[in-house]
């Protein structure tokens, strides 16, 4: 059985892009569910997938954080690894179905838990908004309207991999990926024409994937007048063969193979490569080889 895929929200589980993607399992939040029934969904989980892997915004309330931990802490297992994700919604939606992509793979729970780092530096997670005056969870600067002077009309944005804000009627474009993607889009209140069109043709994605708004989008991007979007990889064999050449080694904690600089599953840096001993009295030899003195 696959190792078990887990989220804090429904609106993380898109449709699989092909018949042979898991699904995800869903948690309950602290409101909906007491600690009790909370331990055994979790326990049930790790008794039949051998290992969970739930991966939850940096967004979630701080409860809902707090009780997954609490969970992992008293069913005392390290075969629960705790993930956040600080790419908007639908980009943190699209990491999980390429993590469900990967839990039907070969690969050790360490590396498929660790990936979600590599592969979430390949996902172009941005939308196209009305205005981005009230916009604090990106690190950009507001651009102005029709040289006035003043921020106004609408911007596309983009949080991940690199941030950038452009006015979605000038001539600078969003910096898209180099690499061969689908475009995966949620239409809000404001017309999917441009992300549809202009954007798509710009990064010439291979496939155009519309789904619902998550519901955290408003709160996340400031505004309810937005359509949000996120171009990914879309073919697990190339999603596999980009976890597969990465250099693997066994956490020195845990004991589980990993890729990359820390544990998904006890959060153990990776050790430092071991300095081999120099040998008494090498410098002094040194300094009386031939010619030294």
């Amino acid at each position: 059985m696959p190792i078990a895929i887990a989220v804090t929200s429904a609106d993380l589980v898109l449709p699989p892009t092909d018949q042979h993607t898991p699904g995800a399992h869903v948690l309950n939040a602290p409101e909906r569910q007491d600690f009790t029934d909370a331990l055994a969904e979790t326990s049930d989980l790790v008794g039949r997938h051998g290992h969970v892997i739930v991966l939850y915004p940096t967004t979630t309330p701080l409860p809902y954080v707090q009780r997954l931990h609490a969970v992992r802490a008293m069913l005392e297992s390290d075969r629960i690894a705790l993930l956040p994700s600080a790419l908007p919604p639908l980009g943190t939606a699209v990491l999980v179905r390429q993590l469900r992509q990967l839990s039907a793979c070969d690969f050790s729970p360490g590396v498929l838990g660790a990936s979600a780092r590599l592969l979430a530096h390949y996902i172009y997670a941005g939308a196209l908004l009305a205005s981005g005056s009230r916009l604090h969870r990106v690190p950009v600067t507001l651009p102005t309207h029709n040289g006035t002077g003043r921020p106004g009309g609408q911007c596309a944005v983009l949080a991940g991999p690199t941030p950038q804000l452009v006015r979605a009627d000038g001539d600078v474009t969003l910096a898209g990926p180099q690499f061969s993607t689908t475009l995966t889009y949620a239409p809000g209140t404001l017309g999917s024409e441009w992300v549809t069109g202009r954007l798509a043709e710009q990064w010439q994605v291979q496939g155009l994937h519309p789904v619902p708004m998550p519901a955290e989008s408003a709160a996340w991007w400031a505004t309810g007048k937005l359509v949000e979007f996120a171009a990914a990889i879309p073919d697990v064999s190339l999603l596999y063969q980009m976890v597969s050449q990465m250099r693997q080694e066994a956490c020195h904690w845990c004991g589980l193979t990993l890729i990359g600089d820390r544990c998904a599953f006890c959060s153990a840096p990776v050790a430092p490569p071991e300095r081999t001993p120099r040998a008494i009295g090498t410098q002094r030899r040194k300094a009386l080889a031939p010619g030294a003195g």
